[in-house]
């Protein structure tokens, strides 16, 4: 299964002809690994719905017929937007979404968020089968300790997609403990230097995680791909 990191917190999934985008947020973004005209996906999967987020969900929703799902307030929004009969999944928090190549399940992440059309809607992260992996993508979070629980499904996490610039979510100290209380095999920082506030050292996050718990620290630069 390999990990392509779009920039900012997207990322592109794909195993065996499947692909699957995380927070789609391409044309707008500063540190956009692609457009939203190049990706293609059978299913797109949101934490939440800042416009850092929700990006160009619908349009590529639109263009591929990848199906959607999101916390049910999102969801919602994001179905009034696609043609009638569009796949779109509206779990809430603790919901187990089934698709053809595994399962995403939507956890509690400490945020906010309104749409730029302002929708209200609650903030999560996703772990999600597949490809043989657990992936667990925090969503937008500052550190807290039930995130220990969120990665207790009965199978370890494999990769860990981890915000850490801080200012909007955790930054990399907090980070680093937010890793330790989930104990994942790997991790792939995220959410950082795309803008001046959110500005971070990944260097100084990749060893301090490496030297306080058994995980491996994967940097990736927008656009660079990893085998998980």
């Amino acid at each position: 299964m390999d990990i392509r990191f779009l920039g900012h917190s997207a990322f592109e999934l794909t195993h065996e002809g499947t692909t699957i985008l995380i927070d789609p947020f391409l044309d707008s973004n500063p540190k956009g690994a692609a457009k939203a005209d190049e990706v293609q996906a059978d299913a797109i999967l949101l934490t939440h719905g800042h416009v850092d987020h929700l990006g160009d969900t619908v349009a590529i929703a639109k263009r591929t017929g990848a199906a959607v799902a999101a916390i049910v307030e999102l969801a919602n929004e994001v179905a009034a937007d696609l043609d009638e009969g569009h796949d779109v999944r509206d779990p809430n928090l603790g919901g187990t979404v089934q698709f053809d190549w595994g399962w995403a399940k939507w956890v509690p992440a400490w945020h906010t968020s309104t749409t730029p059309k302002g929708t209200v809607n609650t903030p999560a992260g996703i772990i999600l089968s597949f490809g043989g992996k657990i992936i667990y993508h925090l969503g937008d979070t500052c550190l807290f300790s039930d995130l220990a629980l969120a990665a207790r499904r009965g199978d370890d996490v494999d990769v860990a997609l981890v915000c850490i610039g801080g200012h909007y979510t955790m930054d990399r100290i907090d980070a680093v403990a937010a890793v330790e209380l989930i104990g994942p095999k790997q991790v792939i920082p995220c959410h950082y230097d795309t803008f001046p506030p959110i500005e971070t050292d990944v260097q100084a996050f990749k060893a301090d995680v490496e030297g306080s718990t058994q995980a491996k620290v994967v940097v990736l630069d927008p656009g660079e791909t990893h085998g998980a």
